[in-house]
């Protein structure tokens, strides 16, 4: 009983989080998993805050999702360090409501987190290209900060 109130409320979580990023058309099933799998290790203080915020989604959903269930039980379920999708997904939806706000673009949430995703250089491995090596050899140089000057290989580049 207890896995398979875990194995619910993991997945419940996992679809809400791609809710919030979701693509019409092609699948990034694969990668949204891999990244939800993936630790997202900080180094500068900056970096703390992004995980934070990436925690911090694990309250919004039980408020919001699971307002009906106990949100102790969902908050223990959720436990452990940030990954990087919830990282991700807590940075897009920053930059949507309180960076980039603007109500006549309407909610740019995924634009944002996709931005994020071709700027790592992730943009292709839709689930039929999906790379796990190639993917986690490209996490692992984001994580070291090891991204070119200009962001190309980090969460946001600058062109020129």
């Amino acid at each position: 009983m207890k896995d398979e109130i875990y194995n619910i409320i993991t997945a419940q979580y996992f679809k809400w989080l791609c809710s919030i990023v979701h693509t019409e058309g092609v699948s990034f099933e694969k990668l949204l998993s891999f990244l939800k799998h993936k630790e997202f290790k900080w180094i500068t203080d900056r970096d703390r805050n992004r995980a934070k915020d990436g925690i911090a989604l694990r309250y919004r959903f039980a408020r919001t999702v699971r307002k009906d269930e106990s949100a102790n039980l969902t908050m223990r379920v959720l436990k452990g360090p940030c990954s990087i999708l919830e990282m991700m997904v807590a940075l897009a939806l920053r930059c949507e409501e309180t960076i980039m706000d603007n109500p006549a673009y309407g909610n740019r949430t995924s634009q944002w987190f996709w931005s994020m995703v071709t700027s790592l250089g992730l943009g292709g491995m839709h689930d039929d290209n999906f790379d796990e090596k190639e993917a986690d050899r490209i996490i692992r140089r984001f994580i070291r900060k090891e991204y070119e000057p200009n962001g190309k290989g980090g969460l946001f580049y600058i062109r020129n």
